[in-house]
């Protein structure tokens, strides 16, 4: 379905904006609502564009960008950031990568060491 990298969804201080990719829209909205406030407090917190990915092995990322004249983007306080939102939302993470694994990869979820019974 897709070779390269998938963009999950993002936020971006600039203009203010949420984009959510329509292709996980069979996600719970709980688990939409949940990523659509992580990505809006964290471009509210330090600035910038935040796009959380899929590489091509289903290893969801937070990647960031911010413009060479934003002087208020906080490159420390992003990088804080991610670690915290990967602390506190692991497993809300891991189990996106694994329904990306499952439903996009078709990879069977015994092979991610998931016990089926």
């Amino acid at each position: 379905m897709y070779d390269d990298r998938v963009v999950l969804c993002g936020a971006s201080a600039y203009e203010e904006k949420y984009y959510f990719n329509q292709d996980f829209a069979a996600l719970p909205q709980s688990i939409q609502d949940e990523l659509h406030i992580m990505c809006v407090l964290f471009t509210q917190d330090v600035g910038g564009i935040l796009t959380l990915e899929y590489d091509e092995d289903g290893n969801l990322e937070f990647k960031v960008e911010a413009l060479e004249a934003d002087a208020m983007f906080d490159e420390i306080g992003s990088a804080l950031k991610i670690k915290e939102l990967q602390r506190t939302k692991g497993e809300l993470l891991e189990s996106l990568e694994l329904y990306y694994r499952v439903f996009f990869l078709g990879e069977d979820m015994e092979e991610n060491g998931e016990n089926t019974e």
